[in-house]
């Protein structure tokens, strides 16, 4: 199986909100496997379809890379709550390689989606496993985690951001 491209920032997929997915296919479920060995061989823990350069409300995840049980697969995620409380941790990005800032996010929330099979799916999710979550839906939304940084931070990455995009990162 052939590995995806990992898309880069500035690239226009990333800032493009995705579309709704109408049909489950085999096609999909081909894309949906690429996409997990993608996040694997990218070492990462959450990967959104905009990554790879696919406009589709799809997302893999896995808060636990070395168990593949842990391994979560949505179709058309929503988030539906949020907690009030906050963390504030350091994220990172497949796709703004080389950077990384302290997030602040809600601790838990609750998301539907569609598993694979076609099935909507309700879940409960709190630390890591919530933080991947919210940056995965954020990317199938267009945001990136830098646009939740500070202008005074974005300043201070300005010049390594103009590299990524401009592909001398």
């Amino acid at each position: 199986m052939a590995m995806f491209d990992i898309e880069i920032y500035g690239s226009e997929c990333l800032r493009r909100k995705c579309r709704t997915v109408e049909e489950l296919d085999p096609d999909l479920e081909d894309f949906i496997d690429r996409m997990v060995e993608t996040m694997i061989v990218g070492s990462g823990v959450g990967l959104a379809a905009s990554q790879v350069g696919v406009c589709k409300r799809v997302a893999v995840m896995n808060p636990e890379p070395d168990r593949e049980k842990t391994l979560i697969r949505m179709i058309n995620p929503k988030i539906v709550a949020l907690s009030n409380e906050e963390d504030t941790i350091e994220e990172g990005c497949l796709s703004v390689p080389g950077i990384r800032g302290r997030i602040i996010r809600p601790s838990a929330l609750e998301v539907v989606y569609i598993d694979r099979k076609g099935r909507e799916r309700r879940l409960e999710a709190e630390g890591l496993l919530a933080r991947i979550i919210q940056h995965e839906v954020d990317h199938l939304n267009g945001i990136l985690f830098i646009d939740h940084l500070s202008i005074a931070k974005r300043a201070l990455l300005r010049r390594k951001l103009k590299d990524l995009e401009s592909g001398r990162g």
